[in-house]
């Protein structure tokens, strides 16, 4: 059989501060916006800005770090895989969705002042996250599906 790539890198920043949740099997899952945008002229030699937002799910330890580091304009670095889903609304129509599934973050800046760094060591957290730059990497097999 041929093999397959389902892969996804983005660089942008984040819409909103994550939402994480414990699903009925006890998992926690952390979903969050990231924004990626493009500059370019247009044919009348306008500039031209078109952002594009994009769904994120984090699943494993890596809920752990979002949770505690992530916030609202944060620059993120994501590799991950596409996964198409699709649920009935209320009036009966098909709504569709594509998720990005998260497999490895990489901090690479803040919002603002003081936001996205690590805390010094002793406090009161009990978690020192890695300093931003570092790869944080779920293996592919402890993902819930």
């Amino acid at each position: 059989m041929a093999r397959s790539l389902n892969k996804v890198t983005l660089i942008g920043n984040t819409g909103g501060d994550p939402d994480v949740r414990t699903t009925a099997s006890g998992s926690r899952v952390a979903k969050l916006s990231l924004a990626t945008s493009r500059q370019f002229t247009d044919r009348s030699g306008q500039q031209q800005e078109r952002t594009q937002w994009h769904r994120l799910t984090v699943f494993g330890r890596l809920v752990d770090v979002v949770e505690q580091w992530v916030k609202k304009g944060d620059r993120l670095y994501i590799e991950g895989r596409l996964e198409y889903s699709q649920t009935q609304d209320e009036q009966g129509g098909t709504r569709y969705w594509t998720d990005i599934i998260v497999n490895e973050m990489i901090m690479l800046g803040s919002g603002g002042p003081g936001r996205g760094a690590p805390e010094p060591a002793g406090h009161s957290g009990g978690y020192r996250a890695p300093a931003p730059q570092t790869p944080i990497s779920e293996p592919e097999d402890d993902l819930p599906f």
